[in-house]
C-alpha cells in the first residue's frame, strides 16, 4: 500500500551559512540571518504540529495488519502449529513471510494483537493454548489459554473468539509468530464467507496486527 507523503511533515533543509568574511559585511549578516529565520519558524511549525491536537495524523510509525481467509486444524495435540496468513491488509514497515512470521524492519517495543475464530464439535469443552515466538524461540510468559465450550448439537459446533494484546520489544529484522495447540484435534480455527439475509462480511478465521509503540523500551529480552 502506497504511503500518502501529502500526510506527512518534511524535515527542512539546514541552512547553508557559509563562512564569514574577516570584515563585518551586513549583506552576508543579513542572508544568514534571513536562513536561519526561515529555519527556524519551519522548526517551530514542525512542533506545532506534532504536539497540537492532530499531531498524530503526521506520524510515521511502522505497523501492519494480516488475516487469514481458510481454516486451519491440528494433525495432533503434542505439536504446536503456528498460526498463518494469507492476506496482508496494510503494511508499513512490519511485513508477512513464510505465511506466519510478522517481521519488522525497525528495532522498538511493539504492540501485538490478535483474534482466533476457534470452533469444537466435541461433546466436551477443550483448552487451546496461544502463545508467541520470537525468532522461533518462545517468549517467557507469553502463554494464554482458552477454552471452547461443549458443542450445541451435532452438526452446531460451539465458537469461541480468541483475543489480546501483547508488548513485545523487537529488534531491527526479527519477527514474531502466534503459536497454537489444543487438547482435540476436532478443535480447529474456522472462518465463514459473506452471508445474506442480511448482508454479512465474511469472518476471517484469523486477524493480526503488530504496531510500533516506543524506541525507549527498557526491556531486555
Amino acid at each position: 500500500m502506497a504511503l500518502n507523503l501529502g500526510q506527512q511533515i518534511s524535515t527542512p533543509a539546514q541552512p547553508n551559512l557559509g563562512s564569514p568574511a574577516p570584515a563585518y559585511d551586513q549583506g552576508f549578516f543579513g542572508t544568514s540571518f534571513g536562513g536561519l529565520n526561515i529555519y527556524f519558524t519551519k522548526l517551530t511549525a514542525i512542533f506545532a504540529a506534532i504536539l497540537g491536537p492532530r499531531g498524530g495524523k503526521y506520524i510515521n510509525n511502522p505497523y501492519g495488519a494480516f488475516q487469514d481467509g481458510t481454516d486451519q486444524v491440528a494433525a495432533n495435540t503434542t505439536t504446536a502449529y503456528a498460526i498463518t496468513f494469507d492476506t496482508t491488509d496494510f503494511s508499513n514497515g512490519v511485513t508477512l513471510s513464510n505465511s506466519s512470521r510478522l517481521n519488522v524492519s525497525q528495532a522498538g517495543l511493539y504492540n501485538l494483537q490478535f483474534s482466533i475464530q476457534f470452533k469444537n464439535t466435541t461433546n466436551d469443552g477443550q483448552d487451546v493454548d496461544v502463545w508467541f515466538r520470537k525468532n522461533g524461540t518462545n517468549i517467557a510468559n507469553s502463554n494464554s489459554r482458552f477454552h471452547p465450550p461443549a458443542r450445541k448439537s451435532a452438526g452446531d459446533p460451539s465458537h469461541l473468539i480468541a483475543a489480546l494484546n501483547f508488548f513485545v520489544n523487537l529488534a531491527a529484522n526479527d519477527y514474531v509468530e502466534i503459536m497454537w495447540r489444543t487438547t482435540s484435534t476436532s478443535v480447529s480455527i474456522e472462518h465463514f464467507a459473506a452471508s445474506s439475509s442480511p448482508t454479512r462480511p465474511a469472518v476471517p478465521s484469523v486477524i493480526a496486527t503488530l504496531s510500533f509503540v516506543s524506541n525507549l523500551s527498557t526491556e531486555t529480552a
